[in-house]
């Protein structure tokens, strides 16, 4: 694995450039954050649930300081956010031990709730340790990037084709629509993810570009269990609840896999779950998902 931040010289693209912008919030207040939208989520009806997720974990940490990691977060969604508005994040100090912190981050839009996380700082120390063993597959570099399995889908997945892509991504299966041609299923995803670019040494920056990019690709697997494909089909989903656990140290500008799941679609949800693995092999974070998933089958 290369060691793609050690050096002082930041290789980024213009997304990457784009995402640590929006990471960089602004202090208005006492434990308040301002957080602001790209210009691509005027493509969309609501803010982005991985953008909320990243920029409640920067919250946080500001008021945490260095040293001591994220290790846990739960994120619940209560409305969708306007894109054409900034979000304002407030943060409230439930607990400062000799090894724990605990804070709860609100997002607010026009003084009402987007979302609330409940996120958990320890030190990390010494113990038992065990593991799943990572999925086989292909490494990165023999994937073809996502913008190539978009060829010829431009105008059914303009929202894919046109979103912000700070995250180079590389299938290591067939994507939902790709598979929807085939007639295949599948009931798992195997997603490599890096930053597209370096990123700065701060480790609770790596966390937040991880958050971002967990709320992308998790729920694939419901659909894929369904045969179903991201717009080819008449699908609504929108995210309820995201949890992470964080294991390990990581770099999130050196490849990770993200492999998911889903065990059970249920009452209008689906739940995914997905684990980032380095590349070595080590399990560094888990996330849980449940979404609102309602399929409405064309008719004739």
């Amino acid at each position: 694995m290369t060691d793609a931040g050690a050096g002082t010289q930041l290789d980024r693209s213009t997304d990457l450039d784009v995402l640590l912008d929006l990471l960089d919030l602004e202090e208005i207040g006492e434990d308040e954050f301002l957080g602001r939208h790209p210009a691509q989520a005027q493509l969309g009806s609501r803010t982005f649930g991985g953008q909320m997720i990243a920029q409640s974990i920067i919250a946080a940490g500001r008021t945490v300081g260095p040293g001591r990691p994220l290790h846990a977060l739960n994120t619940h969604f209560i409305r969708g956010g306007d894109v054409k508005e900034p979000i304002v994040y407030r943060v409230q100090r439930h607990r400062d031990g000799r090894a724990f912190a605990n804070r709860q981050v609100t997002a607010y839009q026009d003084g009402k709730e987007l979302c609330v996380m409940l996120a958990a700082f320890q030190d990390s120390g010494r113990g038992l340790e065990h593991a799943v063993a990572v999925p086989e597959v292909p490494y990165p570099e023999s994937l073809p990037p996502l913008g190539e399995h978009l060829v010829g889908f431009e105008d059914r997945l303009e929202m894919f084709v046109k979103a912000l892509k700070p995250v180079d991504m590389r299938y290591a299966n067939d994507p939902a629509w790709i598979m929807k041609g085939t007639g295949d299923r599948l009931n798992h995803n195997r997603v490599w993810m890096k930053a597209d670019g370096s990123l700065p040494d701060d480790p609770l920056l790596h966390v937040a570009v991880m958050g971002y990019a967990s709320d992308t690709t998790v729920l694939d697997s419901i659909i894929t269990t369904h045969g179903l494909s991201w717009g080819l089909d008449r699908i609504v989903a929108a995210t309820v609840n995201h949890s992470m656990w964080f294991h390990r140290p990581f770099r999130f500008d050196d490849w990770t896999l993200y492999a998911t799941e889903s065990p059970v679609a249920a009452g209008s949800r689906g739940m995914a779950t997905g684990r980032f693995f380095a590349r070595e092999g080590e399990l560094v974070a888990t996330v849980v998902q449940e979404g609102l998933i309602r399929h409405f089958p064309k008719k004739g």
